[in-house]
């Protein structure tokens, strides 16, 4: 009887909407926007309620190291910044690592940049077989040989819309890996520039009429000191 009773179309009932005459006060609020409204009304007094106990029970000899390492911005409280957190030394190595995690990463780059050139020459120069021909004169071997770089040339051949496809995101991938190690190699060069620049020892920066070659980058000069 149940599958019966589903199976007869039943009329779809309408929920009432606001009155003509209340329609300044908005949509008429329904029982679930009534029971979001409400679970949310009791959650604030539930933390209200937390909170005024916290401050009825609190100690008033209470303390702790926020309360001299922090301050109010806002109502918010933040922590001061930590001047000085850590050593020279401790610098230094972290330096270091940052260097070497961006050497790698550059390196990698090249290695794949190498790869699919590599690839993409093959596809494009190498032909499938190599035929060799036997001309009697100049003007024939000229003409030979402007046959098979015609025969050879990638725009001439017919090549397959899904192969062509491929052949360009693999360009467009090789230009951004590019783009890419390019940027690597200028961090690299100006972390490394960097670290030098922490190390001991007298230094300053040359004048660029004293730069052999200027290119716009910051040379700086070590003096010599005397060792022991």
């Amino acid at each position: 009887m149940s599958s019966l009773r589903n199976a007869v179309p039943r009329p779809a009932h309408k929920e009432r909407s606001q009155p003509q005459a209340r329609k300044r006060f908005g949509l008429l609020e329904k029982h679930k926007d009534y029971a979001i409204r409400a679970k949310a009304y009791h959650q604030k007094e539930d933390i209200k309620k937390k909170l005024e106990q916290k401050a009825a029970f609190k100690n008033p000899d209470e303390f702790y190291f926020k309360m001299i390492n922090s301050k109010t911005v806002d109502g918010v409280h933040r922590p001061k910044e930590e001047i000085n957190k850590y050593s020279a030394e401790e610098l230094m190595i972290m330096k270091t690592q940052d260097i070497g995690y961006v050497f790698q990463k550059w390196q990698s780059e090249k290695n794949k940049i190498d790869k699919l050139t590599a690839s993409l020459q093959c596809t494009e120069e190498q032909p499938s077989r190599r035929h060799v021909y036997f001309a009697e004169d100049r003007e024939e071997a000229r003409e030979l040989e402007l046959q098979a770089k015609s025969k050879t040339d990638i725009s001439a051949m017919h090549i397959p819309k899904d192969i062509k496809k491929k052949m360009d995101r693999s360009y467009r991938d090789l230009e951004a890996r590019k783009s890419r190690a390019k940027d690597l190699e200028k961090l690299y060069m100006d972390m490394s520039m960097q670290k030098e620049l922490q190390k001991k020892g007298r230094k300053r920066k040359l004048r660029e009429d004293e730069i052999l070659n200027p290119n716009g980058k910051p040379v700086y000069k070590w003096k010599a000191d005397r060792k022991r």
